[in-house]
């Protein structure tokens, strides 16, 4: 079989690979942010160092984050987007090799002897065999290359958007953990207040009874149990929300081990998590290099929209065997082929490729400004962050001793309506300022965790967000 005309077009085409690129030179955008923080007590170091393992030092909420990274759904959608791209990129990446098939064709035929060149009926047959390749394009100007290109940038852009995602599901699953630590522990507060206050509505039931409380004083402490009933009903409520959020996020049911009540102060998490330059931000964090590959992407889309103005040349080539008889197919002599380069050259199409040219470029702009918004919002949440770390500590440590005093005043007013000296009234203020402060501080001390989540997931997640979940 002669396949001497094949090879010399399979040579071509592979000449034709090495043509020129007309994607634009890539140059990354200046980043529109300040280059320090200006925050207090600024530790610097590598962004990527702060990981999730380093942050969180609870095995419990260790093995809860490793149990979501593994069976939550969001995070598989995120893994099979990957798996889509990959697919795609390898679609454009076969467009730059021709497709090679082979085929075999059988053709019978019967002519009317009245429709026959020698009078007589006539019956044909003809076979044949060969190997070829259909409408290759010959990427002289680039255009194959630049959307193979694209499509590769789109995966990389879908590997940070998955790795986002991940960070994102182990701040979720954090704060939920906290989330129901600190509902449980208010939990466990509403429910002491309101056994001191039943104790307090019977003493103040039984004064009433030997007339020396009034009504007003039993009315007035009889409210402080029905507020309280409604806030341990209400806390109650909230646990059990909690704890159905921590099951969605991790994505399988929940030993009760799990559900287990731990103190605020008692949960081992790093405080002090050092911070990295602004700069750092732009190699760290995912959605930031997210916004990066598609802005790449539609650079290179440029590339192509360019080629589009330069002629494209398409190849199809054949060889094989022909013959009218089957036994003599790959008999020698039987050799065929067949070879049909064609040109198509752009002279007028109303101006669609100017219009597609424009529209490739303005793309590009977009993406320019999306990524350089990133950046703004990363800057911004870690500067938040920073702000509110340093006076949340500060708040906690003056609500604490709110609390301190308010327990100290509840005991003494408690003492002098005991004695008679004083009203039920002052008791009565007194339990509900040393209920409301218990409250204000669990709520703050949740918020100085979760200050403390948002700022690991602001710097990114660190490496191991992205070595974990497999």
């Amino acid at each position: 079989m002669n396949f001497t005309c094949l090879k010399v077009a399979i040579g071509v085409t592979l000449m034709g690979m090495s043509g020129c690129s007309l994607i634009p030179e890539y140059h990354r955008p200046e980043a529109p942010v300040q280059q320090s923080w200006n925050a207090p007590n600024v530790t610097s170091t590598d962004a990527r160092q702060v990981t999730w393992q380093a942050v969180f030092k609870s095995e419990m909420l260790d093995d809860l984050i490793s149990q979501a990274l593994v069976n939550n759904r969001d995070l598989r959608v995120a893994a099979l987007n990957i798996e889509k791209a990959q697919a795609q990129y390898r679609i454009r990446k076969a467009d730059l090799l021709p497709s090679i098939n082979a085929s075999g064709s059988a053709n019978s035929q019967r002519v009317p002897s009245d429709l026959s060149t020698t009078g007589n009926t006539q019956t044909t047959h003809e076979y044949t065999a060969g190997v070829g390749f259909t409408a290759y394009e010959l990427d002289f100007f680039g255009r194959v290359r630049s959307l193979d290109q694209q499509a590769l940038e789109r995966y990389f852009s879908t590997v940070e958007a998955q790795r986002s995602v991940k960070v994102a599901l182990i701040a979720q699953v954090a704060s939920a953990y906290f989330q129901l630590q600190a509902d449980q522990q208010l939990l466990a507060i509403s429910g002491q207040t309101l056994a001191n206050q039943r104790d307090s509505f019977s003493l103040v039931k039984h004064s009433y009874e030997q007339q020396v409380a009034t009504e007003l004083d039993l009315s007035q402490a009889e409210s402080t149990v029905r507020t309280a009933e409604s806030a341990q009903a209400q806390y109650q409520r909230q646990v059990e929300q909690d704890k159905n959020a921590l099951v969605l996020l991790v994505g399988k049911p929940l030993e009760a081990k799990y559900f287990t009540a731990i103190e605020l102060d008692a949960l081992p998490i790093e405080d002090n998590v050092p911070v990295g330059l602004p700069s750092d931000l732009l190699i760290a964090r995912p959605d930031i290099l997210a916004a990066e590959y598609a802005l790449r992407a539609a650079n290179a889309n440029v590339g192509a929209a360019r080629a589009a103005f330069f002629p494209s040349i398409t190849l199809t080539a054949s060889a094989g065997s022909a013959s009218s008889d089957l036994g003599q197919l790959f008999a020698g002599g039987q050799g065929a082929w067949a070879f049909v380069p064609s040109i198509n050259v752009p002279i007028f199409n109303a101006g669609r490729n100017q219009a597609n040219l424009d529209a490739a470029r303005i793309q590009t702009s977009i993406e320019v400004a999306n990524y350089q918004k990133t950046i703004q919002v990363a800057f911004r949440e870690v500067a938040d962050s920073l702000v509110a770390r340093e006076s949340l500590t500060t708040q906690v440590l003056a609500e604490t001793r709110l609390v301190q005093a308010n327990q100290r005043n509840y005991q003494l007013a408690n003492s002098r309506y005991t004695e008679g000296v004083d009203t039920y009234l002052n008791t009565l203020d007194a339990q509900r300022n040393l209920f409301s402060a218990q409250q204000t501080l669990v709520s703050s001390k949740l918020s100085r965790i979760n200050n403390l989540v948002s700022l690991y997931k602001a710097l990114g997640g660190g490496e191991g967000a992205e070595d974990s979940a497999q």
